[in-house]
């Protein structure tokens, strides 16, 4: 037992500061990069040394966070280039030695992860932050095999329906999981309607359903399009980019209410809380989630909504047990419009949303996501 005359320790102020990588496949502003992005701020402000890796720049209008690499311009076309960026890749990780690598979605754990113990011998935290759906299977093997044979270190699962979809993998794979939540920026709404509707050019006077969403085909737009045509009064804003845009705009033109879907493109972080401002109703009939960041983040900020019947969204889009959006078959385009009409007519039920959502913010902070992350870098580096 120390005695109570012993001088207490002093911290070694002449230690740098762990570096922390953080690996991600694209640059745009989606669901994965904002996480990163919470992650690395909350990791710089206590102290650690955080650098952004990408693979390439998928969008010209991310919103980088400091400290941040590509390794090649856009999208590698041919194996030449993919060599180049995976060359490119490895150099960095060798030349910067960061102490720890924390890769993110499926590529970025399975081509980051990959790279990384080649050249390094930081350990590698893999985060899984892509549904089943959207791996193909040779990805989705490998990852079996890098997880079950110790490349991760350890691997994050970010939501309980998540760690019941993995249950059925090898337990040397499961043996390294663990659960943490993600954490989300507060985006309540800040601005008037009529003020944020101005700021996107969308109409003041008529109902407008939203979604903030990658423009692809496992977030099922389309069912949000295939409403306008029997309520003509609706319009829709759809916010973000991706390879589904111009089937979208040519769903619109068929049914005849392009006229009515406003396409606003992808926006940065810090104006999201502007475009939730702007809706009445928040609509993802989204096929596969791991989280739906985009959908807590839109009933936080005090917008009703109707979302997909999924076993993860039922999960995390509730507070104490009592949901905070209302959950319908999406595939279903009237049961879907129903679910819409019934969040704009009945006012006591979208008041009663509104009410249950405001424990999101403590249930999914930040602070303890980062927290979460802190624990696992201690044990690993």
């Amino acid at each position: 037992m120390r005695s109570s005359t012993a001088p207490a320790a002093r911290p070694d102020l002449s230690k740098p500061k762990p570096h922390v990588l953080l690996v991600q496949t694209q640059a745009e502003n989606a669901g994965a990069q904002e996480i990163t992005r919470l992650l690395g701020a909350g990791l710089t402000a206590r102290g650690y040394r955080v650098s952004n890796l990408f693979f390439f720049r998928k969008s010209d209008s991310f919103d980088e966070p400091p400290n941040t690499f590509y390794c090649a311009s856009s999208r590698p076309g041919n194996p030449l280039a993919l060599l180049r960026m995976l060359w490119t890749l490895g150099r960095y990780i060798r030349t910067t030695r960061p102490d720890a690598v924390l890769t993110f979605q499926h590529f970025g754990n399975v081509i980051g992860g990959g790279v990384s113990r080649l050249v390094s011998r930081a350990p590698v935290v893999a985060n899984q932050v892509s549904s089943a759906l959207s791996m193909s299977w040779p990805v989705r093997a490998a990852d079996i095999v890098m997880g079950s044979l110790g490349v991760f270190d350890c691997i994050t699962l970010n939501s309980q329906d998540m760690q019941r979809e993995y249950s059925r993998y090898p337990a040397a794979y499961r043996s390294r999981m663990i659960h943490v939540p993600h954490g989300f920026d507060d985006k309540s709404l800040a601005l008037p309607k009529e003020a944020a509707r101005g700021q996107f050019n969308l109409p003041h006077d008529r109902v407008l359903l939203g979604c903030a969403a990658r423009l692809h085909p496992h977030k099922r737009l389309d069912a949000a399009i295939r409403l306008l045509p029997g309520e003509p009064s609706w319009h829709l804003a759809l916010a973000g980019q991706g390879a589904d845009e111009a089937r979208l705009r040519q769903l619109a033109d068929e049914l005849k209410v392009s006229d009515r879907l406003h396409l606003v493109g992808e926006i940065p972080p810090w104006r999201m809380a502007d475009f939730l401002a702007c809706l009445d109703v928040f609509v993802f009939p989204t096929q596969a989630e791991t989280f739906g960041l985009a959908a807590v983040e839109a009933a936080n900020a005090g917008v009703p909504s109707v979302v997909s019947d999924l076993p993860v969204l039922r999960e995390v889009l509730s507070f104490e047990g009592r949901p905070t959006a209302l959950f319908v078959d999406a595939s279903d385009p009237a049961k879907l419009s129903a679910a819409v009409s019934t969040i704009l007519t009945d006012q006591a039920l979208s008041d009663e949303l509104r009410q249950n959502a405001k424990g999101l913010k403590s249930r999914y902070s930040v602070d303890a996501m980062v927290e979460e992350y802190i624990q696992i870098l201690s044990r690993a580096i």
